[in-house]
């Protein structure tokens, strides 16, 4: 008898979303090979958030390593039961800076780029981010958003 093989992918916890997608390249002695390296945030919404960065041949594929990484980095948050954070934090990742400012029930989620994504995915709707670097590198600023949330107490 043939085994039949279920072919499913399980529904995860986590929701995610791209925030970089680069075609970078190195240099062989053919020419240039090109690849591409995705930058992906991953959430519950409950208090757990991550980033991840991938490499792969195709979008699909680095956007999928991305998420795994994503997942394996996840760290969870302190979240106030009027869905904010506990303290005011700020934080420094390479070349970016991050502030992060707790707020009352109905300011709703005030950040922009890469801090705005990672909050709203970590399920905090009560707060006001501000990038504080002169940077507009993605990456960097979403590890310091990171970096920011790991410093948060109870």
């Amino acid at each position: 008898m043939q085994r039949r093989q279920r072919n499913f992918k399980e529904k995860s916890e986590f929701d995610h979303k791209l925030i970089d997608l680069r075609r970078v390249a190195r240099v062989e002695a053919g020419g240039r090979r090109f690849s591409f390296r995705a930058t992906v945030v991953a959430g519950d919404k409950k208090g757990r958030v991550g980033v991840g960065v991938a490499k792969g041949t195709d979008t699909a594929l680095s956007i999928e390593k991305a998420f795994r990484e994503a997942r394996k980095n996840a760290i969870t948050v302190p979240i106030t039961e009027n869905g904010s954070i506990p303290h005011d934090v700020e934080a420094k990742y390479s070349s970016a800076k991050v502030l992060i400012r707790r707020a009352p029930t109905g300011t709703g989620l005030v950040a922009g780029s890469a801090v705005r994504t990672i909050l709203d995915l970590c399920g905090v709707q009560n707060t006001t981010a501000k990038i504080l670097s002169h940077t507009k590198n993605k990456i960097n600023n979403a590890r310091a958003a990171i970096e920011a949330l790991k410093k948060l107490k109870k």
